[in-house]
């Protein structure tokens, strides 16, 4: 099992949300995050002239946990979904998954899922 992470822009959540859905994968968490990547920000002009910088910009952390098998399928529907070809579409983590137990009933591993 593995953990998938996506840190993307705030308007493909639902797309994002959907297309997963669509595949078969509904359970997820999503965060609204604040960060930067390469380009540290972005820089604009007010109206008096001067020059504003906002470091860190409002980003989503879609998480995941699926099965091996279905990670390389996420990652590609994420992608599919989230890219614009700008600076800014983010980044995706993958993280292995030791276990995972099911609260409800104590069902372990990819029962659990």
């Amino acid at each position: 099992m593995n953990k998938v992470e996506a840190i993307v822009r705030p308007e493909k959540l639902e797309p994002i949300k959907e297309a997963l859905a669509e595949a078969g994968f509904n359970g997820l968490n999503a965060i609204h995050v604040t960060g930067r990547g390469v380009q540290r920000g972005v820089v604009s002009t007010s109206r008096g002239g001067g020059t504003i910088t906002v470091d860190m910009l409002p980003k989503v952390k879609i998480e995941i946990v699926v099965s091996a098998k279905d990670t390389e399928k996420v990652i590609d529907l994420i992608i599919k979904v989230a890219r614009t070809g700008n600076i800014g579409d983010g980044k995706i983590f993958i993280t292995p998954v030791a276990d995972v137990v099911r609260v409800r009933t104590g069902e372990r591993g990819e029962a659990a899922l």
